[in-house]
């Protein structure tokens, strides 16, 4: 038997807010699952996102390996939200784009939870 990442328990203070706005940026859809609010993404991971009191000290980073156009759908809706990103995880190079192997990436801040997630289009 292989072994697959099935889920991740993402904590947030608003869990449909946070999972909604994932979801729209990603241009996906949430569902419940179960007590959770569950965004999936194409390879049958889904993150559930989860109502805790205090999100953890250390914020989770989730990155997201996407198409060219989907990179530039998801790139869109940030800039209508007129929301910040970077180029690099430690938030250093505002407003401006990875080159991972030739590709593109960015990353943002989950607001107000810190998480820290990234689209990329080719994979390191």
């Amino acid at each position: 038997m292989t072994v697959e990442l099935n889920h991740t328990i993402v904590p947030s203070r608003d869990q449909r807010a946070a999972a909604k706005d994932l979801a729209e940026l990603l241009g996906l859809e949430v569902t419940k699952a179960g007590h959770f609010d569950a965004v999936h993404v194409g390879n049958g991971v889904s993150l559930d996102f989860m109502d805790v009191d205090e999100v953890p000290r250390q914020p989770m980073h989730l990155a997201f390996l996407v198409s060219e156009e989907t990179f530039d759908e998801v790139f869109g809706r940030l800039q209508e939200r007129d929301q910040a990103y970077w180029a690099d995880p430690m938030h250093r190079r505002l407003n401006q784009f990875s080159a991972y192997n030739g590709g593109r990436g960015f990353y943002w801040d989950s607001s107000p939870d810190g998480h820290n997630f990234e689209v990329l289009t080719r994979a390191e």
